[in-house]
């Protein structure tokens, strides 16, 4: 019970206040220009150069693994629902086709 009646003097007290007045106690936790500069000067340093080493790295090592094995085609049915032909090339592709991997709905162009 004592808890409930401190919150209710204290949301009455906040009530009792001018806008200007809470504006003040908010915006005094606030960091100046050069607190905010270095926050993101750290962030540069220690979260993104970081993180685009380690893009980096991965994208080298899975360039090393080489070529993979496409996956063998099965012709679902949903899978090729076509009611009109594709408005660029002959219809039948899409638009960023890869004939290695993207099977049209007879199954890959070089088998």
């Amino acid at each position: 019970m004592a808890a409930a009646a401190a919150s209710v003097s204290r949301l009455s007290g906040l009530l009792g206040r001018s806008g200007a007045q809470l504006g003040r106690s908010t915006s005094s936790g606030a960091h100046g220009e050069k607190g905010s500069a270095h926050m993101w000067k750290a962030l540069t340093y220690f979260v993104a150069l970081p993180g685009m080493g380690v893009s980096m790295l991965n994208v080298f090592l899975k360039s090393r693994h080489g070529e993979h094995d496409r996956p063998e085609f099965i012709a679902y049915p949903h899978l090729c629902i076509r009611s009109k032909p594709f408005p660029w090339g002959d219809g039948n592709h899409i638009l960023f086709h890869n004939s290695h991997m993207n099977p049209l709905p007879t199954g890959y162009e070089d088998e």
